[in-house]
């Protein structure tokens, strides 16, 4: 389908903040509100987020149940050599890869290997340690602010960004820095979880990347991309 044609960052306007309410309230609508369970484990949050990359849910956990079970701790992951933790991590698929970066993060982070510091410092603070790590990224970042601690940072991943932007609340053809900048900006104080969780969701039910289901979509009046969609076929 065709996207949004994309717009230079001078000639942006960011959404006003009614405009955003009136999404957030939309998708509570179908979607509910999140209940927010921080977790508290930082070094488990990191690893989770390196498996789900190019994967799905299911062949994640899998991949981290598996990792859990064969070592005993963190620590035994670090030491261990790549090649037991890509056998361990194999149903989560591109595991070579996967599992050199999770030994580099885990020696990276050194000793002692935890990171419940986070809690306590700014977001700032936690974004650039995070981003510091080897692979780490702004949205592994923000998964782990967010969903360990309940700290205000928002993951970016691409059904976010691909449903904010259709929506109009994220500038069309934005870096993912640019992106995480904006969605944090123009997301209400203590909404962090909720709005990340819905519009996952609304990219992952309805919102598709080649067959958006406009028809069915219950944000369809206020979305710009659907005029883009109709013109597409």
């Amino acid at each position: 389908m065709a996207e949004l044609p994309t717009v230079p960052r001078k000639d942006w306007v960011p959404p006003k903040p009614a405009r955003v309410t009136r999404v957030r309230a939309r998708l509570r609508e179908v979607y509910g509100i999140p209940v927010v369970r921080p977790h508290g484990d930082a070094i488990a949050e990191l690893v989770l987020t390196v498996l789900s990359q190019s994967t799905n849910d299911r062949n994640r956990d899998v991949a981290y149940l598996r990792l859990r079970d064969r070592f005993v701790s963190w620590d035994a992951v670090r030491e261990a050599p790549v090649g037991e933790i890509e056998e361990a991590i194999r149903p989560g698929g591109i595991s070579k890869v996967k599992s050199k970066r999770i030994k580099d993060i885990l020696e990276a982070i050194g000793d002692p290997l935890d990171l419940t510091w986070l809690a306590d410092a700014t977001v700032a603070d936690g974004q650039a340690y995070l981003c510091s790590l080897p692979g780490v990224g702004r949205k592994t970042a923000a998964c782990v602010l967010l969903f360990s601690f309940d700290l205000r940072d928002v993951p970016v991943d691409t059904h976010v960004s691909r449903v904010g932007t259709r929506l109009g609340l994220l500038r069309p053809g934005a870096g993912f820095d640019e992106l995480h900048d904006a969605m944090l900006a123009l997301t209400p104080r203590g909404a962090e979880w909720e709005l990340h969780v819905n519009l996952l969701r609304h990219g992952r039910r309805t919102c598709a990347a080649q067959r958006p289901r406009c028809g069915e979509c219950a944000l369809a009046r206020m979305c710009p991309a659907r005029l883009v969609v109709r013109a597409d076929r």
